[in-house]
C-alpha cells in the first residue's frame, strides 16, 4: 500500500477540502436506501412528531452504520479499487481521505451507531446490531454464496424497516413485512440481472458470484418475487379485514406499485441496457443502484411521489372522518 502517496495528496488539501471528502466517503447519495425507516409510520397511518423524530433517528443511525461499513470496505480494497476504472475516484482509493482518517471515521460511525441505539430502545440497537453483524457476514461470505446474496440484500431492507417500527412503537402488520421482503428481493434480482447484462455486453469480469447466474434463471426468480410483491401489497391495502392497512382506500396506491416494478424491470431489461453499448454509464449505476435509480429516474420519482400523496390524502380524509 502507497501511504507515502497518500500522506501527500493529503496535505496538499485545504480543511474544507478534506471535510467535503470525508463526507464523499462516505457515500451520501447511497442513504437513500435507508428512507425505508420512515415505511412504519407511514404505512401505520401514525403520522406525528413523534413517529417522525424517532423514524429520522433510525435514519440517522442507519445512515452512520452503513457509511461505516462503506470506510471498511474501501480501506480493505483499496488496492484493488486504485485498478478499477471507476472506483479508483473514490476518496479513499485517490488518496484524499488517509486510511488511518478513513478507519478512525469508521469506528465512531459504527460505535456512536451502536451505542444510541440501544440507549434508544433495545429493539432498535437489536436491529443496529443484526445490520452489522448480516454486513460482515455478507462481505466475508455471502456475497459469494449464489442466491443468499440476494436475500442477504433482502433483509438488510427488512431490518431497516424493522427499526423504523422499533424506533416508533409500532406495531407492522405481516403483510407489510413480507411485501418490504418481497420488494426487496426484487430489487436484489434485478441489481444482478443488470451487473450479469452489463457484465457480458462489456466484457468486464464479473463479480465472482454473477457466474452461477444466468439471465434465464434470474427471469425466473424475478417473475416469482414480482408476482409475490404484488400480491402480499395488494393484501396489505385491502385493509383491516385482512390486518393490512387502516384503510382499504389504500388500494387505490395499487397502480403507483405496479407502474414503478414495471418501470424498474423496463430500466433493468437486456435490451435496455445494450442499446447504450460502449457508452453504458457506470457511474449512473441504472438498476444497479436503486438509490441511483430513485434519484435520476423522472418516471420512478414521480410515481413515488404520486404514491405518498395519495397515501397522505387518504390518511386526511380518514382523519377527518370522511372515509373509514
Amino acid at each position: 500500500m502507497d501511504y507515502r502517496r497518500t500522506s501527500v495528496v493529503e496535505k496538499s488539501l485545504t480543511s474544507s477540502k478534506k471535510l467535503a471528502y470525508c463526507l464523499a466517503a462516505m457515500r451520501p447519495r447511497q442513504w437513500t436506501k435507508n428512507l425505508v425507516v420512515f415505511a412504519a409510520p407511514l404505512f401505520a397511518f401514525s403520522i406525528n412528531l413523534q413517529s417522525l423524530l424517532g423514524s429520522l433517528l433510525a435514519f440517522i443511525l442507519f445512515c452512520c452504520a452503513s457509511s461505516g461499513f462503506y470506510l471498511i470496505n474501501d480501506i480493505a480494497d483499496v488496492e484493488s479499487d486504485r485498478q478499477h476504472p471507476v472506483k479508483c475516484k473514490r476518496p479513499i482509493a485517490a488518496g484524499l481521505v488517509s486510511i488511518r482518517v478513513g478507519t478512525g471515521m469508521a469506528l465512531v460511525l459504527l460505535g456512536g451507531a451502536l451505542i444510541f441505539a440501544w440507549l434508544r430502545s433495545p429493539q432498535l440497537g437489536a436491529a443496529i446490531t443484526a445490520y452489522a453483524v448480516l454486513q460482515i457476514a455478507y462481505n466475508l461470505r455471502l456475497k459469494r454464496m449464489v442466491i443468499l446474496d440476494i436475500g442477504a440484500i433482502a433483509t438488510g431492507f427488512v431490518l431497516r424497516a424493522y427499526a423504523g417500527a422499533a424506533a416508533t412503537g409500532i406495531v407492522l402488520s405481516a403483510w407489510f413485512l413480507l411485501c418490504t421482503a418481497m420488494l426487496a428481493l426484487f430489487l436484489g434480482i434485478e441489481k444482478r440481472k443488470a451487473e450479469l447484462r452489463l457484465a457480458q455486453i462489456k466484457g468486464n469480469k464479473p463479480r465472482s458470484v454473477l457466474k452461477y447466474y444466468s439471465l434465464p434463471l434470474l427471469g425466473r426468480m424475478e417473475n416469482v418475487v414480482t408476482t409475490c410483491t404484488v400480491v402480499t401489497y395488494a393484501l396489505w391495502s385491502a385493509g383491516p379485514y385482512l390486518h393490512g392497512a387502516p384503510s382499504s382506500w389504500m388500494l387505490l396506491t395499487l397502480p403507483f406499485v405496479l407502474y414503478g416494478i414495471f418501470r424498474y424491470q423496463l430500466l433493468s431489461d437486456p435490451p435496455e441496457i445494450a442499446n447504450y453499448g460502449d457508452n453504458y454509464p457506470e457511474q449512473d449505476g441504472r438498476s444497479e443502484r436503486p438509490e441511483e435509480v430513485l434519484l435520476k429516474d423522472l418516471p420512478i420519482l414521480l410515481t413515488v411521489i404520486g404514491w405518498v400523496l395519495t397515501c397522505f390524502v387518504i390518511l386526511l380524509l380518514k382523519h377527518q372522518g370522511l372515509i373509514e
